[in-house]
């Protein structure tokens, strides 16, 4: 299984970006996906998950009603769009590929994980 996360890149605070996760390897919709992050000097925390049919989805409560996840099961990819971006959103984004179709929060929900895509949000 591969998981390659893209659309990371340098913005200013209030601004916007869509990262992509395309995944290989494996029946897709079966398995729920979720985006995690991990800032400079932290632990690494939940953002958002999405069911492996994408109609559940839950947020960490720093993010909720700015970012928005996504899947598109027929490309094989999950989105996360991130609106009214802040300088605290600056980390490293990875996705990853749960070991069941049910979204979770926990880190260990989930099996296969992506290379990670560099998020900066500029004061």
């Amino acid at each position: 299984v591969q998981l390659q996360a893209s659309g990371g890149w340098l913005v200013q605070a209030g601004g916007s970006l869509r990262l992509s996760c395309a995944a290989s390897g494996r029946t897709f919709s079966s398995y729920a996906m979720g985006w995690f992050r991990q800032a400079l000097g932290k632990e690494r925390e939940f953002v958002a998950a999405i069911s492996g049919s994408g109609v559940t989805t839950d947020y960490a409560d720093s993010v909720k009603g700015r970012f928005t996840i996504s899947r598109d099961n027929a490309k094989n990819t999950v989105y996360l769009q991130m609106n009214s971006l802040k300088p605290e959103d600056t980390a490293v984004y990875y996705c990853a590929s749960g070991w069941t179709s049910l979204m979770d929060y926990k880190s260990r929900a989930y099996e296969y994980w992506g290379q990670g895509t560099l998020v900066t949000v500029s004061s």
